[in-house]
């Protein structure tokens, strides 16, 4: 166990350090907006208010235990393609953590209307710059840094986080480095451990195969 947690430690350091992804933003646009090409039902030349509103954070989510998210970016609604901005509504039952990530397209700016967080992020010269948010504070991540954001508390914590693009990327740092198909012996190199940790720790983000019926 012990060996595993120094392993984790080495790869906030080295991923912090030596960033995974080309750093991009969107490109502009030289109209208003970008009209879709084809909605049911409604005609690209009857665009309505209907088109640039978006319900899905008026849902409640299911009382789940572990860490969710809800996305509004360009995928979700269209709207924001070419607006260089997007939303989403994160929920921290006690003792979860979005796992340590980076947005390659945009930094990201989080509100916590309920709860408590622990968040950080690591610069490249591989300075932590960490705090504790109470409900009303906000935080920003720069563009393409890793960070992370933890609820040590007792009851449920919520947020949300805007960005500078439409759609802004997610590269989830230990299942992009443990939960690929990166060779175990370049990974126990990389990590200065040993190919059995290397196991051990792709088994713990690999989930169990679903059952046959």
């Amino acid at each position: 166990m012990a060996s595993i947690k120094s392993v984790f430690v080495v790869l906030a350091v080295l991923v912090s350090a030596a960033p995974m992804a080309v750093v991009a933003g969107d490109p502009d646009i030289l109209t208003d907006f970008v009209a879709p090409t084809y909605i049911p039902g409604i005609p690209a030349t009857n665009i309505t208010g209907d088109f640039f509103t978006y319900t899905g954070f008026a849902f409640p989510l299911p009382p789940l235990m572990t860490f969710s998210v809800l996305k509004a970016s360009m995928a979700q609604f269209p709207a924001l393609d070419g607006q260089s901005v997007s939303y989403a509504k994160l929920r921290f039952p006690p003792g979860t953590v979005n796992p340590t990530h980076t947005h390659p397209r945009a930094a990201e700016l989080l509100f916590l209307l309920e709860g408590a967080l622990s968040v950080g992020f690591v610069d490249t010269a591989g300075k932590l710059y960490a705090k504790d948010l109470a409900a009303g504070d906000m935080f920003v991540f720069p563009k393409g840094l890793v960070h992370y954001q933890y609820n040590p508390g007792s009851i449920l914590a919520v947020a949300f986080s805007a960005f500078g693009s439409a759609f802004a990327g997610t590269v989830n740092v230990p299942a992009a480095i443990f939960g690929t198909d990166i060779d175990d012996a370049v990974l126990a190199k990389s990590f200065k451990t040993d190919v059995p940790t290397v196991l051990k720790l792709k088994a713990a983000l690999t989930p169990p195969p679903t059952p046959k019926n």
